[in-house]
């Protein structure tokens, strides 16, 4: 077997002691010139390659459980760059609903997951004895205040939904769907309240970017918006300052790839 042939088969199979290419597109350009053609500037991985890349990639991601970012899994496979990884995912993706596989590759909390259709939950949870998880509507309630607003404190929280909120942030922290992210410089420094990654899995939102538009929250819409709140006789409203915050506006930016959940 040739020199780049066997350089191929080591990326693929883990096999060899010599340093691996850089990546699928230096194999395929390889084997273009060994086959008399000239170098061509732009080669791509064949179909073969990107369907071997994707066989290892399902490895990781089996092996993985969790969710796992574009960038761990580059820095796992040592060699395909990231359109090359891209390339992978999707035919990965494509290869489940196509096949009416059992498992579907997920994009959520910022990485990429193999799951189990919702359709066969009622048979994964009898397997493992397990009942669905159930959030009662304050959870709800409270999850979509402190994912819109984050961060937020438990006033903020409770301004909003009207009713003690200590109960439900204790609940919702155990779950792990929420954490405490340090507190408000203001008086009292309160608590300041964030979602976590197990929240974007539950939700099976790749980040926070995925979340509905505010618009689409009806009248509740302009105090989740609200960079602060004023609670009076007639109830809670956005301040002076923050009254002319837009109903759409786009949703908080997703915790950075290396903060823990």
């Amino acid at each position: 077997m040739d020199t780049v042939a066997l350089e191929a088969e080591a990326l693929v199979n883990g096999a060899g002691d010599g340093p691996a290419p850089a990546s699928l597109a230096e194999i395929a350009a390889g084997l273009w010139e060994q086959n008399g053609h000239e170098p061509a500037a732009d080669a791509v991985a064949s179909d073969a390659d990107v369907a071997r890349l994707a066989a290892i990639v399902e490895s990781l991601l089996f092996a993985s459980g969790a969710p796992v970012p574009l960038a761990r899994l580059l820095e796992a496979l040592d060699g395909p760059d990231r359109r090359e990884v891209t390339a992978a995912l999707r035919l990965l993706g494509e290869r489940y609903e196509q096949s009416g596989s059992g498992l579907r590759l997920a994009h959520v909390a910022g990485g990429y997951q193999l799951r189990t259709p919702s359709e066969h939950g009622p048979w994964v949870r009898r397997l493992l004895g397990q009942k669905p998880p159930r959030l009662s509507r304050p959870m709800l309630e409270t999850l979509a205040v402190v994912a819109y607003r984050q961060p937020c404190t438990k006033v903020e929280i409770e301004a909003v939904r009207g009713v003690d909120a200590d109960a439900v942030l204790t609940t919702l922290m155990e779950r792990r769907l929420i954490k405490i992210a340090g507190r408000k410089e203001t008086p009292g420094r309160p608590l300041l309240y964030v979602t976590t990654r197990e929240f974007l899995e539950v939700f099976g939102l790749p980040d926070l970017q995925a979340l509905p538009p505010l618009r689409e929250l009806g009248d509740v819409a302009e105090l989740l918006a609200a960079p602060d709140l004023t609670v009076g006789a007639d109830g809670v409203a956005p301040t002076e300052s923050g009254a002319d915050a837009v109903a759409d506006e786009t949703p908080p930016e997703a915790p950075a790839a290396g903060d823990e959940s």
